[in-house]
């Protein structure tokens, strides 16, 4: 029972990284039989991971028709990412307000890194930067509630890949750096409603970029 419960956790851990980074793009169908051949497991694992990423509304099991990667609508899209800007604004009031905590120094890390990776034209490195900058600020707010719910709406996002997208729209590497570093500095500056307002506005111009129809 023990190496099932290993099993199922490594399976639902893997299965659901490779959508997120866009290993299965959004419509392509998973097949039982090849991801159990994949992560070398029985086809239990496979189905009781589809059922709890189906849940987390990164799958979509069509009946007598088959189990895709989700697709969300635009609508849902756009909802998504007021979700994201109504939680990083939140992440982001808390950490101004608890003073000088250790992700305050993560953070300059990352934009002094970042910038090398803009200059540099790294988009692969600046958006892992991208993540890690987002995800300092959640677990700098420390709350609990918050890093929950924020993790499942970066994975129902499938967050990585809309931002490896973006980064290659001209111009928008030295934007991003930009928005990140006004964020941070109305966080050291003790401003946790300039903050938010900065990271709102970060976040809309994040959208517009990923729901710009490509040419």
């Amino acid at each position: 029972m023990q190496a099932r419960g290993a099993a199922r956790a490594r399976v639902l851990h893997e299965l659901r990284e490779a959508i997120i980074r866009g290993e299965h793009p959004p419509g392509s169908p998973l097949s039982e039989g090849a991801l159990a051949e994949t992560y070398g497991t029985s086809r239990t694992p496979i189905r009781e991971a589809v059922q709890q990423l189906q849940s987390e509304g990164l799958v979509e099991v069509v009946p007598r028709v088959g189990t895709f990667v989700r697709e969300p609508s635009r609508r849902e899209l756009g909802e998504l990412f007021q979700l994201k800007a109504v939680l990083e604004g939140l992440g982001v009031q808390l950490l101004a307000q608890r003073g000088h905590v250790a992700e305050l120094d993560l953070l300059r890390d990352n934009l002094d890194e970042s910038e090398r990776a803009v200059t540099s034209g790294d988009v692969e490195r600046y958006a892992a930067l991208v993540h890690d900058f987002h995800g300092l600020i959640v677990q700098g707010a420390d709350n609990t509630r918050l890093s929950e719910h924020y993790q499942m709406l970066m994975n129902q996002l499938a967050y990585h890949r809309i931002v490896m997208t973006t980064l290659r729209h001209p111009g928008r590497l030295d934007i991003s750096l930009q928005e990140h570093r006004t964020v941070l500095d109305r966080i050291v500056a003790k401003d946790p409603f300039g903050a938010e307002q900065s990271m709102r506005d970060h976040v809309r111009s994040s959208q517009r970029e990923a729901m710009t129809d490509p040419e």
